[in-house]
Order: structure tokens, then sequence, then C-alpha cells
């Protein structure tokens, strides 16, 4: 086979990149979702290189159907993510489209309830810097931290 001729792709292949890019996707939506800082030109920057590094361009090189499923992939690992949480807010009766805005819930007496960037971060899960606290009622959380 000379470098001219295109190696055959196998579907097994193609499955695997798109699963392997929806994965990183799906990551990359979380890890947004559960930032603690605001938005820097640094994240744009490791976002590039989390998606088209030099990992993943040895894996699936350029210009190639590898690459093409591998973007499929990406694509739906992370508009996926959105959707699952649009469908379960829509669901919920506790949460409207106002979640997505400033956390915004329903509180268990009624009214609603917007947790402070404090609180938020409190919940985030250890690897995402939040603290190992337990998660406050929101009767405890309308009360200062002593």
């Amino acid at each position: 086979m000379t470098d001219a001729t295109p190696q055959a792709v196998h579907d097994i292949q193609l499955y695997g990149a798109a699963a392997f890019g929806a994965v990183i996707g799906w990551y990359i939506y979380y890890i947004n979702r559960h930032r603690r800082e605001e938005v820097t030109a640094t994240d744009l920057v490791t976002l590039i290189g989390i998606i088209g590094g030099t990992a993943v361009l040895a894996l699936f090189p350029s210009q190639s159907v590898l690459f093409g499923a591998y973007g499929v992939g990406l694509a739906a690992g992370f508009f996926g993510y959105f959707l699952i949480m649009v469908i379960l807010v829509a669901i919920s009766k506790n949460f409207g489209a106002d979640y997505f805005l400033d956390g915004r819930r329903k509180l268990p007496t009624g009214g609603d309830y917007i947790p402070t960037r404090e609180e938020v971060n409190d919940h985030a899960p250890a690897a995402m810097g939040g603290s190992p606290n337990p998660v406050r009622t929101p009767d405890q959380a309308q009360q200062p931290r002593q």
C-alpha cells in the first residue's frame, strides 16, 4: 500500500473515534458548567489544546475519516450534555429555564431560591475545586454560615 492510497477504515474505528470524541465533548461541557472562576483567554487556548492537540492528531490524523468521526462525536457529547440538562430541567417541577441563567430553583416551602456563588462552589465536586462540605438544605442555605 502506498502513501497515495487511503487506508481502509473499519466501522469499529469510526464508532471508536466518535465515542472517544463524545466522551471528551461531554467532559468539556461538564468542566465548563462547574467552573469556579470567570472565563479567561487562556481557557480558549486550553480548550483548543484538548480538542485538537497533538495526542488527538496522533490518534486521528487531520483530514481523515477518523478525525471527522471524532469531530462528530465531540459535538454530540458537548451538545448532548446540554440537551439532557434541558430535558431534565423541563420534566422537573423544581427547576425552570431560569436555572440555566442563575441556578434558580423552587424551594420545598414555595417560592424561588437563587444560590450564592459560594454555595454553588461548595456543591461542585471536589475534583472541580469545590469543597467536600456536606450539601446544605435550602433552609440551612438561608442562614449565615458559622
